[in-house]
């Protein structure tokens, strides 16, 4: 099947680019009907690798060599090794700051502070303002996010509710945040300047956000939080007590994380700082837990082997109170192979699929009938979806259509801020929505949710879309490709009404 490395390969039809992608869609359905929420921990692994040889086989049939396919698919693994490393080192934060005490101080003091009628609304502020801090919604939810979610267990609370409120502030702060690396590649790809990127993003996010977090304070007033009773929230912030020394101390790892964060320390050393950091704590603090962690009863050596053994198995909870062992039993690196392992089978798919030229072609397929702004935007929108699908990867459902889309904005007379806005609203804000996405994978095994679970409730990301096509149609703040490249033209054609 494969031609000679001097063949030209030919140009894909629709067809070719679409078989792969409509195997994966049957195949990933009956994967979710016959595992459910299980469907994530190998079955839809295998559906993606498997996919990954129909989009190889599909590209060699046009002249594409094997050689030629493997190196589209070790590419696409390459682009997220970044990310693989990111979340190993969130594995061993998560097991040393428990170990420290870290996480269960956390939850200690919130659950006497946060109100469970208030509680999804303060969650969204709070994950916001951090994530608009640091840039960063990874950090931000393998962080507070962690801790949130334990403190929802303890008052009651829904956690898939809790995980949706935490995705969403963590994502409004990540796009608005100049330190995020997301929005920095959206302005750079449409070549626009930073700042006005931001701006422009506001006309979009700010009501998405606003609307997501007045259903968050209306789901809390309604919702049932009497679940948890005042004796059992003394249960357990006794057995958190009994476990571990909770102190203002034990925050000082997240205080130390927030500021390299701040400082725009890149987030690898970071977190591999931070989990060290608490390993240091956790001796020093608690040594107690570190010693049964490594199953000994004294000595420096013990304490090294529990340090180490958070880092990469977590930590592993003796408390007779059931919900504090769940909740606290988790973390290190080996918690995030299966995430590894479903992003990997993603990259694979995506680079065999870029590499065939069958991602592009499904682009300008979607180009192909668009005739007014409202269908560009939605064409847009609904591309930066689908690539996120079928790519695994925020990076590349902004890159790509970022490159795609950018003569057809100015075709329509639209400046490419407008471009760039829409693929931050769609590109960045959904990739979270997928559960093979690199986003999506992670904020599953983070917080602990699947990813299908939490989604409907991820209320931002599903508003910002929405709103992105609304305005579309609407002709609402799209800026004119007459305000030109000038920095002072396009902030007065934004104070003008459109």
């Amino acid at each position: 099947m494969s031609q000679p490395s001097s063949a030209e390969p030919r140009n894909p039809t629709l067809l070719d680019a679409l078989i792969p992608l409509l195997i994966l869609i049957t195949l990933l359905s009956l994967s979710v009907f016959f595992f459910g929420e299980d469907s994530s921990y190998g079955p839809n692994q295998i559906a993606l690798l498997l996919c990954a040889g129909v989009a190889a086989l599909m590209g060699m049939k046009n002249g594409h060599s094997w050689n030629d396919m493997e190196g589209g698919m070790l590419h696409g693994i390459g682009l997220v090794f970044g990310a693989i490393l990111i979340l190993l080192a969130v594995g061993s934060l998560i097991g040393s700051w428990i170990l420290a005490g870290t996480v269960p101080s956390m939850i200690y003091y919130g659950v006497q502070i946060l109100s469970p009628q208030w509680f999804y609304a303060a969650s969204c502020i709070i994950c916001a303002v951090v994530g608009l801090s640091i840039g960063s919604s990874w950090t931000t939810a393998g962080t507070l996010g962690v801790a949130l979610m334990g403190i929802a267990g303890a008052l009651g609370l829904s956690p898939a509710i809790t995980a949706g409120a935490v995705i969403s502030g963590a994502y409004f702060g990540d796009k608005m945040s100049p330190l995020s690396d997301t929005t920095n590649v959206a302005a750079a790809v449409t070549s626009n300047d930073l700042f006005l990127h931001i701006r422009h993003m506001l006309w979009t996010t700010m009501p998405a956000f606003a609307l997501a977090l007045v259903a968050f304070a209306v789901i809390g007033l309604a919702a049932d939080t009497g679940s948890a009773s005042a004796a059992d929230i003394q249960l357990m912030l006794n057995a958190l007590q009994d476990e571990f020394n909770i102190s203002a101390v034990s925050l000082l790892p997240l205080a130390l994380l927030l500021f390299m964060a701040w400082r725009r320390i890149p987030a690898y050393p970071t977190l591999i700082i931070g989990a060290l950091v608490g390993c240091v704590i956790a001796v020093i603090f608690e040594p107690e837990s570190t010693r049964r962690l490594a199953g000994g009863e004294g000595g420096a050596l013990d304490l090294l082997k529990g340090a180490w053994i958070s880092l990469f198995d977590g930590y592993k909870s003796t408390s007779s109170n059931e919900n504090v062992a769940a909740l606290l039993s988790k973390g290190g690196m080996s918690s995030m192979l299966n995430t590894i392992w479903l992003i990997i089978s993603a990259m694979a798919f995506g680079g065999a699929m870029e590499r065939a030229g069958f991602l592009e072609r499904i682009v300008n397929w979607a180009l192909s009938g668009v005739k007014t702004v409202g269908g560009l935007i939605t064409s847009t929108v609904l591309t930066c979806f689908g690539m996120n699908a079928a790519a695994g990867d925020q990076y590349m459902a902004i890159i790509i259509p970022g490159r795609m889309f950018r003569e057809a904005f100015a075709d329509k007379g639209l400046h490419g801020l407008n471009l760039s806005r829409t693929l931050e609203d769609s590109g960045t804000i959904t990739s979270v929505l997928i559960p093979w996405n690199t986003c999506g994978a992670y904020m599953s095994a983070t917080l602990g949710i699947a990813t299908f679970t939490y989604a409907p409730f991820a209320l931002f990301n599903l508003l910002c879309p929405l709103l992105a096509i609304g305005y579309g149609w609407f002709h609402f703040k799209q800026m004119p490709l007459s305000a030109g490249t000038d920095t002072s033209a396009v902030a007065q054609a934004h104070a003008q009404p459109q």
